[in-house]
């Protein structure tokens, strides 16, 4: 019993670790956000950065919000990777810069983006941002964006939404909420106390002296994850700019969906098992808040992994307290479930009311329990490599 009571408090502390994480985000997000002006005229030199697979039908959309806000300054580069449709001419139609890439094995995201800077090197911009070929900017984005990177002189990350049409099945509105705590709630928690964000893959602006230094052609199923990490270690941790809006829309077919959630959700506990332990060590020992923040939100699972965890460990406590009779140390772990719970209704009413309503957000319970195959993929058959989600034709 003394073994099963070490085991259970060991695990415990273990995933309190990232549930005190998620509350703090949560609570401090909900503090009034200042306004912010950028400066809509521009001097300095800087080139939008687009990789494209297959974009042939969305990126006419991406390259008129970018025009809207374009500037003699700006520049848009292209890079068709391994392309087997009309991407590169439907680009070329909106007088743009675009160059090809094909390679039989080499293929991603990351890849495209390493290509598309070893070009720019020869006449390297000032400023770098980097747009997903499916996306739209929201006003003054690009300025704010632009703006912030100079001041800080390190990589920025704007406020990146993925929204469900409005004829969406359930479960993609859900998804959708589960994305803006991710990507908008977390992150600005963490804006709130001074801390690091990560790099969610759109809308992300980079000194040329900065994006220089790293290695971008990973092959990492998550590239920007992995590039938001690579860079904390290099005293270089991106910072978050909410009044920078970017926004795309989930795919609404079966196979878009399933095939987007396995490799963000496959290549994000990857890392947490091999860079989540020695990135929270070398915070500590370095004293690099910045670089413990990254780790520590990178250590926090996916929201539904976290409340089947901790839904699980609090089914486990109740049933041997009954069984022991004791209330200690088995219900410590309801501490944790109250914390997330709350965490998630504040979230919901700041950020998700206008996704699901309350009434559906009481269906989580049966989104996490439908994603058990997924975790279970994971540990039996990990996706390691890289591939496009199937969009809507």
């Amino acid at each position: 019993m003394i073994m099963l009571e070490t085991l259970f408090c060991a695990a415990i502390a273990v995933i309190s670790i990232p549930v005190f994480t998620f509350f703090v985000q949560i609570v401090m997000s909900l503090l009034p956000l200042s306004n912010k002006s950028s400066n809509d005229k521009l001097t300095l030199l800087t080139t939008i950065l687009i990789p494209a697979h297959n974009e042939s039908t969305g990126i006419t959309q991406t390259l008129l919000s970018i025009k809207a806000q374009s500037t003699s300054n700006i520049k848009v580069l292209v890079v068709a990777d391994n392309c087997n449709d009309n991407t590169a001419e439907v680009a070329r139609s909106h007088d743009v810069e675009v160059i090809e890439r094909f390679h039989e094995t080499k293929r991603g995201k990351g890849f495209a983006l390493d290509f598309g800077i070893q070009h720019l090197a020869a006449n390297p911009p000032e400023i770098v941002l980097i747009l997903d070929a499916d996306c739209v900017l929201g006003e003054n984005a690009i300025s704010t964006l632009v703006d912030e990177a100079i001041q800080y002189k390190r990589p920025v990350q704007g406020l990146y939404l993925m929204r469900a049409k409005v004829d969406s099945p359930l479960k993609i509105k859900i998804a959708a909420f589960a994305w803006a705590v991710k990507n908008w709630a977390r992150p600005l928690g963490f804006y709130r106390l001074g801390l690091a964000c990560h790099l969610y893959g759109s809308g992300m602006a980079f000194p040329w002296q900065v994006i220089k230094q790293v290695n971008l052609a990973s092959g990492h199923i998550v590239e920007d994850m992995k590039l938001g990490v690579d860079l904390a270690k290099l005293n270089l941790a991106p910072k978050f700019c909410p009044q920078a809006l970017i926004t795309s829309e989930f795919p609404s077919s079966e196979e878009g969906i399933k095939t987007q959630r396995t490799r963000w959700e496959h290549g994000h506990l990857g890392m947490i098992v091999k860079e989540g332990l020695p990135l929270i060590l070398d915070g500590i020992k370095h004293a690099n808040l910045n670089m413990l923040a990254i780790a520590l939100d990178m250590c926090l699972p996916p929201l539904a992994l976290l409340v089947l965890i901790i839904g699980t460990l609090s089914i486990i406590g109740v049933v041997l307290s009954i069984a022991t009779q004791q209330f200690m140390p088995w219900c410590l772990i309801l501490v944790d479930f109250i914390l997330v719970a709350i965490a998630v209704i504040l979230a919901w009413y700041k950020f998700g009311r206008n996704i699901v309503k309350f009434s559906e957000l009481m269906t989580v319970p049966y989104y996490v329990l439908a994603k058990i195959p997924l975790y279970i993929k994971f540990i039996f058959k990990r996706q390691s490599e890289w591939v496009r989600s199937k969009r809507d034709n």
